[in-house]
């Protein structure tokens, strides 16, 4: 198997001919030390950190950063000078304070993150071809921007089709432009794949939101290809982990970044066993995070990848749960079983899920229980003037009852 285009990248950016978990932890502990020196030099939230550490294990002595460390002392994570900052990308909270999380970028930063898209895209993306680019754009330095950059740097063509286009506006995309490659989140692609079963698509990336093994076959098998999955975020400078063409987990960008996955009460766990993904960014120029709780639920892959690459392997990532035991990639995975679905919205009323959305033709029936909670479905047929139910990431809103009703009604 040729090597991966992720470890060329690694190897160039490091100036190495071999990488070897020696050397991917030399390279870790040399930029977590040259941060620390930053971080006392500047006396800001991080200031008060030993100024080196000995060793990689050492880390895990240091306090963890939080969601709310972010939201009440992100200012005084930023290292650099508001005139050196490209991006600032927001996130309003769902709490009741008003509060957003704020994560800076400097140029450099954003240049990393291109190179690293470039790198995972290249697998898949070919000279010549079309990329339709379902993920947000919001000018200098966003998402959709910087993925459509990499593309470019590929030789091939990108469509922005960006968030909050109506079905029909996407499937005018599809016939007018014939894309041989998606790169978006996984459901609005297998709505279009089930609405347009003949597509030009060949390829996928997906990324931003998790993809249930069902819908990951039922896409591979339409596309005729795997799936490439990719994991990022925020605060990992939105490229964090991409899988290579032996498909067997996400290889995880080490260069840039430590991640070390921890248990509830913040025990760093072996590798293999599932918990919390703890990141901290070595290479981040403007916002640095250190021990950062991530709120991603995920594992590192053991043993060797049979790629060659010797880059942490992450297993499929899903969001922990803090107000219900059902999650909606558990809701998805049975849900999207139904081969009439096109698309749904979830709510968890008083112990009754209440289900809302489209399919694409009348006739079946509908499961009275889904996720093991009682299941009132309210579906239509689906229009061309329609939206996809979740214009980002999928959730399931837990609320209060409302009304009691828990009629089931066929498709």
């Amino acid at each position: 198997m040729k090597v991966s285009a992720l470890e060329l990248l690694v190897r160039k950016q490091e100036k190495t001919e071999r990488l070897g978990r020696r050397e991917i932890e030399e390279i870790q502990l040399r930029k977590l030390n040259g941060l620390l020196g930053r971080e006392r030099e500047r006396g800001g939230f991080y200031g008060g950190l030993p100024e080196r550490l000995s060793s990689l294990s050492e880390l895990a002595r240091l306090p963890f950063t939080t969601e709310q460390d972010l939201l009440e002392q992100g200012n005084r994570m930023v290292l650099l000078s508001q005139s050196k900052i490209e991006r600032i990308r927001t996130e309003e909270t769902s709490g009741t304070t008003g509060q957003a999380k704020r994560v800076y970028y400097s140029a450099a930063d954003n240049e990393r993150t291109i190179s690293f898209f470039t790198a995972g895209l290249s697998e898949l993306v070919q000279p010549g071809e079309t990329t339709m680019i379902c993920m947000p754009f919001s000018g200098q330095g966003g998402l959709g921007e910087l993925i459509a950059e990499a593309i470019r740097r590929l030789g091939a063509r990108s469509i922005p089709a960006g968030i909050g286009k109506s079905y029909g506006e996407l499937l005018e995309i599809l016939e007018g432009e014939c894309p041989e490659t998606f790169v978006g989140m996984p459901i609005p692609l297998l709505s279009l794949l089930r609405l347009r079963p003949e597509t030009p698509l060949k390829r996928a990336l997906i990324s931003a939101d998790v993809c249930p093994e069902a819908v990951k076959g039922e896409i591979e098998r339409r596309l005729g290809n795997r799936l490439y999955p990719h994991y990022g975020s925020r605060e990992t400078g939105l490229g964090g982990a991409v899988t290579c063409p032996a498909f067997f987990g996400m290889h995880f960008r080490e260069n840039d970044i430590i991640g070390e996955i921890v248990d509830k009460s913040g025990k760093v766990l072996s590798v293999g066993e599932w918990g919390e993904l703890v990141i901290t960014t070595i290479q981040a120029e403007a916002m640095p995070l250190i021990r950062y709780r991530t709120g991603d639920y995920t594992r590192i892959l053991p043993g060797s990848c049979p790629c060659g690459c010797e880059l942490f392997r992450l297993d499929t990532v899903t969001r922990l749960s803090r107000r219900s035991e059902l999650s909606m990639h558990e809701l998805d995975e049975e849900a999207f079983r139904i081969p009439e679905l096109i698309d749904y919205r979830a709510r968890l009323v008083d112990g009754t899920l209440r289900l809302e959305g489209y399919v694409g033709r009348p006739g079946g029936k509908l499961p009275k229980e889904l996720g093991g909670y009682p299941a009132d479905w309210r579906l239509k047929e689906v229009s061309m003037e329609d939206f996809p139910c979740y214009p980002a990431k999928r959730s399931l809103l837990v609320e209060p009852e409302r009304k009691a009703d828990n009629r089931n009604k066929t498709l």
